[in-house]
């Protein structure tokens, strides 16, 4: 035996979750890009500061748009990078962008959509069109590329990499007795 069950699958899995990671991350770029440059596509399915900031078109706007704009385009660098056994500090970003989108998104979710199913009362909600696209699209977008992200991080680690250790044998190669039953 070679590596450990399911190191294929999971060395497999690295390209395509990759690949969706780095997509939505210049997806969200263009999106973002778009918006600070005047564009109001979908804008309005943002709803409170952020679309009211991005109509402002200030230079302080402008200015926070470019910084979010380079931030998911090093995100998709990033996904793309933990491909090519990347050092300790790549590993690290990638885990963290992972965890912060992941859990914006779940949070997002779960309490946006609490709100329209009666199961969390905020009063009246300002624009419920805006609230339904955060629900199903921005943060489930979030959500989805840090699940993405995580993936690839995970299926990429070291010790997935075709050169795990046969649990069933001692550090010098020779066969032990007992049996690996994970």
């Amino acid at each position: 035996m070679t590596g450990l069950p399911g190191t294929a699958v999971a060395r497999r899995a690295a390209v395509p979750a990759a690949g969706a990671a780095a997509l939505l991350a210049i997806a969200s770029a263009a999106v973002t890009a778009d918006w600070a440059l005047g564009g109001t596509v979908l804008l309005d399915t943002v709803g409170g500061a952020m679309e009211s900031l991005a109509r402002e078109r200030t230079a302080g706007a402008l200015l926070l748009g470019a910084a979010v704009v380079g931030a998911e385009l090093a995100a998709a660098v990033l996904a793309v990078a933990l491909l090519r056994r990347p050092g300790r500090a790549v590993r690290v970003l990638a885990v963290l962008a992972g965890v912060l989108l992941t859990g914006w998104g779940l949070l997002n979710v779960l309490l946006g959509g609490a709100v329209p199913t009666g199961l969390l009362d905020l009063g009246p909600v300002a624009d419920e069109r805006a609230l339904r696209w955060h629900v199903l699209c921005w943060d489930a977008w979030f959500l989805v590329w840090g699940v993405a992200l995580l993936t690839t991080v995970r299926a990429t680690h070291p010790g997935q990499r075709g050169g795990a250790v046969d649990p069933r044998s001692t550090s010098t190669g020779s066969t032990s007795s007992a049996r690996w039953t994970g």
